[in-house]
């Protein structure tokens, strides 16, 4: 049955906040309770007093209390079911691609190609499509992001208690990420720690980017070769901070962008790599570590690469003389 027949004759539904959504801005709830509406309308709503709290108005703002009671207005929703804009192939990832899950948190292997969630033309990702392997899961938000075309460890959460503790560990520094990462050309070092304050939404064509400026945020990663090729070299990159493409822009930094970066990178070099079969960006978060929020315990959690870059790098010839560092 499609949204459309559901809402036929809505109603006013009355809805009592619970742990789940305790300290959860009232428009983001709204946004999920009211699936296909648009958010200019749920303002509207509440603007208008259509929507209250505890019998009495509130602002969108407003952060939700275990024990409220919210009232919800009759609102009719003429949109395509979630399930018509997800991909059957991003199903098919999700479905497979669990790399640990518990009753506070799941570590899904994101698929490179797939942004984390729908917006700005993109009608759905991978949050959106777990929502729809999952419509009996009350609640499933992102952590944090990673870049459409990076691959590899992601965090969602089951609960809003363990979004509030995953978000605290990121925000003091403790959660320990790491990438792999193909870098064009021959990095003479061994490991580099780059510290490069980072300024987003600098507009250069019209397309926004990230750039290194004084004016910037601290941004620091720490950079370990691993394999030196003939034209490439494999890195792991330990970033400290987690700014807004930070591997991307510290590696170009360096001289050496890596390799199938489009906003970064050089044409010139990202034309030879896709002529060798390279048809994505080679970033891959390939680790998280971090105490588990509930038993305390270690816990770290690894997403393979995936098997087209296993096989490209396995084509690419080695350098046979390290060079000096």
């Amino acid at each position: 049955m499609s949204i459309e027949d559901r809402s036929a004759h809505p109603k006013v539904h009355l809805v009592e906040i619970t742990e789940d959504n305790n300290d959860q801005r009232l428009d983001n709830f709204l946004i999920t309770r009211l699936k296909g509406v648009p958010k200019s309308r749920i303002y509207r709503i509440v603007r208008k007093g259509e929507v209250r709290v505890n019998k009495g108005r509130v602002d969108v703002k407003y952060r939700l209390v275990t024990g409220d009671m919210v009232r919800i207005p009759p609102v009719r929703v003429a949109e395509r079911t979630p399930e018509s804009f997800v991909a059957q192939s991003l199903k098919d990832k999700l479905r497979t691609g669990i790399l640990f899950e518990d009753e506070g948190f799941i570590v899904i292997n994101k698929p490179a190609g797939f942004a984390v969630h729908g917006g700005s033309g993109i009608d759905s990702g991978i949050i959106e499509g777990l929502r729809v392997l999952r419509p009996e899961a009350h609640f499933l938000e992102l952590v944090h992001r990673l870049d459409k075309d990076t691959s590899g460890c992601l965090l969602i959460a089951k609960k809003r208690s363990a979004l509030r503790q995953l978000h605290a560990f990121f925000r003091d520094d403790q959660i320990h990420k790491t990438y792999l990462a193909l870098l064009a050309g021959q990095w003479a070092r061994k490991t580099q720690v780059v510290n490069a304050p980072l300024q987003k939404n600098i507009s250069q064509g019209g397309e926004r980017m990230v750039v290194i400026s004084s004016s910037g945020k601290e941004a620091e990663t720490v950079f370990r070769r691993l394999k030196l090729f003939n034209d490439a070299t494999l890195v792991e990159a330990s970033p400290k901070t987690g700014r807004t493409h930070q591997i991307r822009v510290h590696a170009a930094s360096l001289g050496h962008p890596i390799v199938g970066d489009e906003r970064y990178g050089r044409d010139d070099i990202n034309k030879h790599f896709k002529a060798k079969g390279y048809k994505r960006m080679f970033l891959h978060a390939a680790t998280l570590t971090f105490q588990h929020p509930v038993t305390g315990k270690p816990l770290t959690v690894s997403a393979p690469l995936p098997e087209q870059l296993e096989q490209l790098l396995a084509n690419e010839p080695l350098k046979l003389e390290t060079p000096k560092t």
